[in-house]
Order: C-alpha cells, then sequence, then structure tokens
C-alpha cells in the first residue's frame, strides 16, 4: 500500500469508530438520553418541580411510560421522576421496570413515529395533538392541563435527541 491508501484507510477507520449510529427512537438507548436531556431543562427540572411531582400517591415517584404506536406496545419504554431538592428529576431511563400504573398519577403516552417527529419539531403542542388524537395518553388529564409549558417541553425530547426511525427491538 503507498502512504496515501494508508492515510485513507486510518483516517476511514477513525469516522467508522466516531460514527455510530443514533439509537431507535424511544429505545432503551434513547430513553436513557431523554432521561439525562429532561434534568438538564428547567422548565421541565422546575415547572414540574412543585406540585406535578408531588402527585406521586406517596410512593417517592412517577412514571412515565412512552413508546410509538407504530412499533408496538411491546417497545414501550420507561422513565422514573422523583422530586429532589424542589425539582423533579429523572432517575432512570429505559426498559419497564414498573407494570403496574396507577393512572391518577403515571402516565402513558404513544403516537405515530410521523406525529412523535412533528412534535419534537415543534410544528405543535401538546393541546393540538391531544385535541386531534395525535397523541395517545392516558394518566391524570387535568393534572397534564396544569402544566402545559412542561408538558410541551417533554413532547420536544424527539427532537433534541437524535433517533434512528427504525422500530426498537422488541
Amino acid at each position: 500500500m503507498n502512504k496515501i491508501s494508508l492515510i485513507t484507510a486510518g483516517l476511514m477507520a477513525v469516522f467508522a469508530v466516531g460514527a455510530q449510529a443514533a439509537p431507535a427512537m424511544m429505545s432503551t438507548e434513547w430513553t436513557a438520553q431523554a432521561c439525562d436531556a429532561w434534568n438538564k431543562d428547567a422548565t421541565l427540572t422546575d415547572g414540574l418541580g412543585d406540585k406535578w411531582i408531588k402527585n406521586d400517591k406517596g410512593r417517592g415517584y412517577k412514571i412515565i411510560h412512552l413508546y410509538r404506536t407504530d412499533c408496538g406496545e411491546a417497545t414501550k419504554t420507561e422513565m422514573k421522576i422523583v422530586a429532589k431538592d424542589g425539582k423533579a428529576m429523572c432517575v432512570y431511563g429505559g426498559a419497564v421496570q414498573n407494570t403496574n400504573l396507577d393512572s391518577s398519577a403515571d402516565y402513558v403516552m404513544h403516537a405515530e413515529t410521523k406525529r412523535w417527529n412533528e412534535m419534537g419539531a415543534g410544528e405543535y403542542g401538546p393541546m393540538k395533538a391531544m385535541a386531534f388524537g395525535r397523541l395517545k395518553f392516558n394518566g391524570p388529564k387535568m393534572e397534564a392541563m396544569s402544566v402545559m409549558g412542561p408538558f410541551e417541553a417533554f413532547l420536544r425530547l424527539p427532537g433534541k435527541i437524535p433517533g434512528d426511525q427504525a422500530c426498537p427491538a422488541k
């Protein structure tokens, strides 16, 4: 091999290592990244740090399950949110650990991939998403209505965290 070929091969190897594919949107790996992003977003941590996080039914946490409708309920992932120093902090993002949710405190949200992408891009917020059935939602609806700003910040996470459009592995 000549010198140019060796340099080219070396550069290609470096770029191949650095160019890892993003995890599938709403996979367990993606949800772990969403948990980290949650904790860096003051709209979520501070905006939900008052009465929203206190509605935990005495368990010390709230659970959010999320998935892409077109990928199926079996691909559902989980975020666990706790009160910490007056903030709503995500302490876990990944595979479902809590299968029995309390619908008066916990949430399940799902939408078609196209809709998650639209909400993530800020094309519309939670009011339009729910009113037009683009976001399917189970949980305390009145509570969610009282925190629309933070709820919108949550729906923007798919636009902030790179995610492959292939369905997550089941």
